[in-house]
């Protein structure tokens, strides 16, 4: 009886599962048509205000942490073909920040892995290499532009668009060569291509699908709760016409297409890495890698071996670095939330910094495509509607953001809103949700409103422009964002030209400097004396927000004693200037 049951259970599933993907296909030509015309002029018009913002951002913003290590492991990938000095990210973003960069006589210089750029200056090796990471913004805009016109319709795209175009997040992280930007279109680009793949399951879109999933895996090392659910959703799905019941279930898991997929996004990973095999040998507790061009000894615990064991490893380089970033994981960041410090991360802070971090109206927004969206599928009709049909859709797209961020919520790096990036472009196809139940229901008041919504989030990014990357909701003084969050959300090292601007209008005071990044300030031209965790100096003390917060410092409270003394300037919402008139 279980068994039978369990059978017809499972057809009705297939059956319900193959005609929502009929409706789907019918649906999607139905949308198309209704909206081939579309509104150029004003995507155009959005998309030059987002590139707008990028390019401000690109001019006014210095060097973040990150984004020496990666231009130089670009160039030297794309020079020496190898991967010698970082295996903690992929290859592929680094190689495209890099390519404006070849065939330029660039210097720099690695000391204990630490990167130095001599020459040229630092507004050309950032004016020339950022803008790769703006065109890939473009796409990411495009796509989720399209995705909910298709959806939702014209109108509702357009308020997805406008949303994102304005959205902080979105032009501060494909605005600097970091690596949040290219994963979250490549992760957004690989649930898309899925969702293509189950309207028309065609060994050509499985093959897409594959190369789809080669690029996200090396894009960032955050992809492998995704890898596993497009396999096993891919394996799961059932094909028209094949057999009932359990046995005709397991004959219907599609293993060859599951495999194919799997092989070709390895083939793209294993291109991404020039063909590397590498010769990993393990005896007496040591694995020795001889990578190309280089050979790096790993110290393990395990038993020791009588006798040595070589095997020859493709994209050794891939699951090396796989590797260290689980063991990172495994070990904790330091991390700070709200006044409160962990060397292991707190399982609320994603959710926390979303809500300090993201635009109100879009969050407001997607918590309205979520409401509308799962009310109708409440409603039962014999022929779905257009809405529902759309909506089964979207909640399938769902469920990729909805493992992710299963994932973070148990990671114990914690250090930007910027590693749950990949949930932005969802969140705004619900916010599209909105749009369109708004246009259906007030269809005058809307075409008024949407643009309203557009235009006051605009002004709210404004007042941090142009450091997006700053931004906090209007619901938070600006001066105090340190006391809430840190790192990359605040102040991530980009604050040296506007600490320039200010030695310049400040010629007389000596700057005593704590400062977060890793560039020197002095190859910006900035003239300073370092200042100490002990140190207690008189006169111009600037401070980065980072250290304010105190997370990454050895005595949390280090700097806080500057708090007592006035608040001369706070430079571009990044540094902290005081004006230490005695050392009480």
């Amino acid at each position: 009886m279980g068994r039978a049951n369990f059978c017809a259970v499972a057809e009705y599933f297939n059956m319900s599962t193959f005609a929502i993907e009929t409706e789907l296909h019918v649906s999607e030509h139905r949308l198309l048509k209704k909206n081939r015309s579309g509104r150029w002029p004003v995507v155009a018009a959005l998309l030059l205000v987002y590139v707008a913002q990028c390019a401000w951002f690109i001019r006014t913003q210095s060097f973040t942490n990150d984004e020496p290590e990666h231009l130089v492991a670009g160039l030297e990938a794309w020079k020496f073909g190898e991967f010698k000095h970082w295996h903690d990210q992929p290859p592929l973003p680094r190689m495209l920040f890099a390519l404006p960069l070849l065939g330029t006589d660039w210097k720099y210089h690695i000391a204990d892995d630490q990167v130095r750029l001599d020459k040229p200056a630092a507004e050309v090796w950032l004016n020339r290499s950022r803008w790769i990471n703006t065109l890939l913004g473009l796409i990411l805009l495009l796509l989720v532009w399209s995705t909910a016109c298709r959806l939702f319709g014209e109108t509702a795209g357009l308020f997805a668009l406008g949303l994102a175009a304005v959205s902080p997040d979105l032009v501060a992280h494909f605005s600097m060569d970091t690596m949040d930007g290219p994963a979250t279109l490549a992760i957004f680009l690989t649930t898309l291509q899925f969702l293509r793949y189950r309207r028309n399951p065609t060994w050509g879109h499985a093959a897409l699908l594959g190369c789809a999933t080669g690029i996200m895996m090396l894009a960032k090392f955050n992809c492998p709760p995704i890898i596993l659910l497009v396999l096993a959703l891919v394996l799961l799905h059932k094909l028209p016409g094949q057999g009932r019941g359990i046995s005709g279930w397991l004959r219907g898991l599609q293993w060859k297409r599951t495999g194919a997929i799997l092989l070709t996004a390895f083939l793209v990973v294993w291109a991404g890495y020039f063909f590397h095999v590498s010769r990993v040998t393990f005896a007496d507790q040591m694995v020795t890698i001889h990578f190309a061009g280089y050979t790096k000894l790993l110290q393990y615990e395990m038993p020791t071996l009588r006798t040595p064991i070589t095997i020859f490893w493709p994209a050794c380089e891939w699951f090396t670095g796989l590797g260290q970033v689980v063991a990172h994981n495994a070990e904790g960041h330091r991390s700070f939330l709200l006044g409160q410090y962990s060397a292991e991360g707190f399982h609320m802070y994603f959710p926390v910094a979303m809500l300090l971090k993201w635009p109100p109206i879009v969050l407001l927004g997607g918590i309205i495509g979520v409401v509308t969206t799962a009310s109708r599928q409440l409603e039962w009709r014999p022929d779905a509607s257009d809405e529902q049909v759309a909506d089964r859709e979207l909640l399938l797209l769902s469920v990729f953001p909805a493992v992710y961020m299963a994932f973070a919520l148990i990671s114990h790096i914690n250090i930007g809103v910027r590693h749950v990036l990949p949930m932005y472009p969802f969140l705004l196809l619900y916010a599209a949700a909105a749009g369109a139940w708004l246009a259906k229901a007030k269809r005058r008041w809307a075409l008024v409103l949407l643009p309203l919504l557009v235009l006051a989030q605009a002004v709210d990014t404004a007042r941090y422009a142009p450091n997006d990357l700053a931004y906090f909701t209007p619901f938070v003084n600006p001066d105090r964002t340190w006391t809430l969050l840190s790192d990359s959300n605040t102040d991530w090292g980009q604050g040296l030209y506007a600490l320039r601007e200010y030695q310049i209008a400040h010629p007389q005071e000596t700057i005593h400097l704590a400062y977060v990044g890793e560039v020197d300030p002095a190859w910006m031209g900035i003239k300073y004396e370092r200042l100490g965790e002990k140190d207690r100096p008189t006169g111009t003390v600037v401070i980065s927000a980072a250290h304010l917060s105190g997370q990454l410092l050895s005595d949390h409270q280090a700097y806080r004693w500057l708090q007592q003394y006035p608040l001369k300037a706070v430079l571009d919402h990044a540094m902290y200037v005081f004006e230490v008139s005695d050392t009480k």
